[in-house]
């Protein structure tokens, strides 16, 4: 049962002042009666230290309200240089822990502050001052903060940042970029923005910390200092190549018949590739698609008559004939009316169907997926993501999976200002890739011992079906998410669909929101979290004369102390947040308020 003498409104007026200024004057005064009237001295001195020990008390309790109206006021900026960070990072390394800056456990305690400051008014009990035009830095003094951790196992959950543009995700990217690379283990970052800042702190810490090979950097718009990828390198079924390459295909549904039709071009081409002794690129994809299998079917052919046929040279000139010289119907022939009956090969009935399937059909059902390849194979970019460099170069060519088994950093920034067409398929194809790598530690356990951390900004820009598969299932493979977007409705745009959107915040078991001005988002974080009960307190008095009786006078006074449900959290407040500070609010329960340092 809540009694009104319970209630304490943490911002009233600080009455504690004046009774610290009466007890200490009544010690005062004691001593000063002690010593001139004649009063037994010990009796003196000891009322006056009494008086004097309840005017401390009044004083600490007085000097504590203060303290904390002096918090609501601090707006300056933190800094933390890299060798600062090392240091921080080791020592949450050794705890299994990771840093998320200065802060506070946010309760129901700080909220009953936060709600009772409101409902008094923040301008009438801070002053106007503390309407800072940057946000509510008030928010931030409701607690005495400290550094704030969380522990590292809770990462394994995949963690989703949101907030507005310039509000600090890039900075708390920065954070945790820098941690997982004092850990030593792999970090991948997908960047559409291309943030110089972001890559430069990751290549400082590399070679703060005496490992600067460990840094890869790749970016469209800087090819002479850029790596080579190479996203088609890592599979372990020829089908995973087509479909990393048809997920990219603008699709509703990703079940229509342009797309199953794309696949199965993309799936015959990459057996007639392998058939023939090559590995599988970007650009060869292209060619044989726009110009026609022609050239790798009869090549397969060749090569599978070589191994399966006896003296299939002597046989087959009369084909050769009949089609008067045309090696390649020739050898369809001969391998329809004589070699299927004793070496059949799948992977050639495929291709030599998409040789044979209407020329023109076929033009207009790959007509969605010549432009990916396009994209994906124009300069700089045919070097970039399809290298074939002789023995001997310098160019630093690389993958996921021995990014990954390396240990390295590896940067990729996507030009999305420029381009962002072209670099959102540079990152649906290489998360893409990403998966595929998971699937093989996932079911072979290559690996597992230690994690990988992927960061993702702006991470509506290249998200696709294979990287909500990495958020569904990457845990098992040691794969740990961070994801940034400005609103969640910025995945159901890419995406297409709401309910694949609620997957990716559905896979997600941490969450960070920095101010954040969109409604629907708001409302997503705050209904994740429980409430609260707040107090209130209701006053009210009258009086009253009756009119009938002379002089008849009543009064009356009446104190209401309350509790009402209240968020945790309101929704609006998160679009006060300043610059830079944040609410997380982690998966095993525990609610943050905190504030990320500059690493500079």
């Amino acid at each position: 049962m809540l009694e009104a003498h319970d209630f304490d409104n943490p911002w009233r007026k600080i009455h504690e002042w004046n009774m610290t200024g009466a007890w200490l004057g009544a010690s005062t005064l004691t001593m000063a009666v002690t010593q001139t009237l004649p009063v037994p001295t010990r009796f003196g001195v000891v009322a006056s230290l009494a008086c004097a020990g309840v005017g401390a008390y009044r004083a600490a309790q007085a000097w504590k309200r203060s303290q904390d109206t002096t918090r609501m006021r601090l707006v300056e900026k933190q800094f933390i240089d890299i060798p600062q960070m090392i240091e921080v990072g080791r020592k949450a390394m050794r705890q299994q822990m990771l840093w998320m800056g200065k802060g506070f456990q946010w309760t129901d305690i700080e909220a009953g502050r936060m709600h009772a400051l409101i409902s008094n008014g923040v301008a009438a009990q801070l002053g106007k001052e503390a309407l800072n035009d940057e946000g509510a830095y008030w928010l931030h003094g409701l607690s005495s903060e400290d550094e704030e951790y969380a522990k590292l196992h809770l990462l394994d959950g995949h963690t989703l940042i949101v907030g507005s543009t310039g509000v600090g995700k890039t900075r708390l990217f920065d954070l945790f970029i820098a941690q997982a690379i004092i850990r030593g283990e792999p970090v991948i970052i997908i960047d559409p923005k291309g943030d110089r800042g972001l890559a430069e702190n990751a290549r400082r810490v590399c070679e703060a910390l005496g490992q600067p090979e460990r840094f890869i950097y790749f970016h469209p718009a800087h090819p002479e200092k850029s790596a080579c990828i190479d996203p088609m390198r890592n599979w372990n079924r020829k089908t995973e190549l087509a479909s990393r390459i048809a997920a990219l295909i603008p699709s509703e549904t990703g079940a229509d018949p342009f797309t199953a039709f794309g696949w199965k071009v993309l799936n015959d081409i990459v057996n007639g590739l392998t058939a023939t002794g090559q590995r599988p690129n970007l650009v060869q994809l292209r060619r044989y698609i726009e110009g026609g299998p022609d050239d790798l079917l009869l090549k397969a052919l060749r090569i599978h008559f070589k191994i399966n046929v006896n003296d299939w040279e002597a046989r087959v000139n009369s084909f050769v004939k009949q089609y008067k010289g045309n090696l390649l119907l020739a050898y369809i022939s001969f391998y329809k009316e004589i070699v299927i009956h004793d070496a059949q090969s799948v992977d050639l009935d495929g291709l030599i169907s998409t040789y044979e399937h209407n020329r023109e059909h076929f033009q207009k059902m790959v007509a969605s997926l010549i432009p990916i390849l396009s994209m994906l194979t124009s300069d700089p970019l045919t070097e970039l993501l399809s290298p074939a460099f002789e023995a001997g170069h310098e160019k630093v060519v690389t993958d996921m999976a021995r990014a990954i088994r390396n240990d390295k950093v590896l940067y990729v920034g996507l030009d999305n200002l420029a381009d962002a067409t072209v670099g959102s398929a540079i990152g649906s194809i290489l998360l893409a890739d990403l998966t595929a790598v998971a699937g093989d530690r996932y079911n072979y356990g290559v690996g597992n011992d230690k994690a990988i951390n992927v960061f993702v900004d702006e991470a509506a820009e290249v998200i696709n079906q294979p990287t909500i598969q990495l958020l569904n299932k990457g845990r098992g493979a040691g794969f740990r998410m961070t994801i940034a977007t400005q609103t969640f409705a910025d995945f159901a745009a890419r995406l297409g669909d709401e309910n694949k959107a609620r997957q990716v915040l559905g896979n997600t078991n941490n969450k960070i929101a920095l101010r954040v001005q969109d409604t629907e988002t708001q409302q997503y974080i705050a209904d994740g979290i429980p409430k609260i009960k707040v107090r209130s307190m209701m006053v009210r008095y009258g009086h009253a004369v009756d009119s009938n009786i002379h002089d008849e006078y009543s009064a009356s006074y009446q104190e209401q102390a309350t509790q009402e449900e209240a968020d945790l959290i309101p929704p609006p407040i998160l679009s006060e947040l300043p610059p830079l500070h944040y609410f997380a609010r982690l998966s095993g329960g525990k609610t943050i308020k905190g504030r990320i340092p500059i690493l500079v």
